[in-house]
């Protein structure tokens, strides 16, 4: 199994976990316990244009700011929170979906609130289909590195070298984990060892001090929680929906 870590373009053509820490994997993976399917599009136009035709909740933001007109922004605390009869989210963002449009793997969305589940589930995908490569792709920002993309991926990495050295022990197997994970996949590993030095960094960072000047910090504080979701969502044909 080779393990890497990429920056807003995947290199692999088999498994990839795309990570918008802040917000958009977050609100992707809260979605899947209120609605059926979330339809990611590029523009505000064509989200607007779908949820049309298909009944959909409109959500999303650009500059992290909701969009006028939308039911909701890209909140996972306010997706959390949705109550009411529509099963289909159509979601629009600056950042995550677009990173998405470009993907020909198998893609599925991580965060740090489904961390070990999403690692758990790329492995038994490669497992099934007899895949030697995952990618964990950070979105970054407009093509440049953000580091709780960078942290949250290494939390994600931690859990699938854990479930890498589980498979190797019960298969009595002698190679190292490590040597199939890249030396930038291990570096982000390390730097999420210390989950108060984690949420420091995170805190001073530019993405983390944006989303509170626009009164967000709810948010903030619910996408940087370990674990709280067992949810994975998968892209296929346009649509994300939950891996059962």
């Amino acid at each position: 199994m080779n393990v890497t870590l990429s920056l807003e373009k995947t290199s692999s053509s088999e498994i990839s976990i795309m990570v918008d820490a802040f917000r958009a994997s977050t609100s992707i993976i809260m979605a899947m316990d209120n609605f059926d399917e979330v339809i990611p599009t590029f523009s505000p136009e064509k989200a607007i244009e779908i949820a049309k035709n298909r009944n959909c909740v409109l959500a999303g933001e650009r500059m992290g700011a909701t969009l006028d007109g939308f039911d909701i922004g890209n909140s996972p605390v306010e997706i959390k929170n949705y109550s009411g009869e529509k099963k289909k989210l159509v979601l629009t963002t600056s950042n995550g979906t677009r990173i998405l449009k470009n993907m020909k793997s198998t893609v599925l969305i991580g965060a740090f609130i489904n961390a070990k589940a999403v690692a758990k589930a790329a492995i038994e995908i490669a497992e099934e289909h007899s895949y030697n490569h995952i990618d964990v792709v950070m979105a970054g920002w407009k093509g440049n590195f953000a580091i709780e993309d960078f942290l949250a991926s290494g939390e994600i990495l931690y859990w699938i070298e854990r479930e890498l050295d589980y498979k190797k022990d019960i298969n009595n197997e002698d190679s190292d984990s490590k040597d199939k994970i890249s030396e930038y996949a291990q570096s982000a590993i390390l730097a999420n060892n210390d989950y108060e030095d984690v949420k420091k960094a995170i805190y001073k960072s530019r993405a983390c001090k944006g989303l509170k000047k626009l009164g967000f910090e709810k948010d903030i504080e619910f996408s940087i929680q370990k674990n709280v979701s067992n949810n994975v969502a998968i892209y296929e044909d346009g649509v994300l929906k939950l891996i059962e």
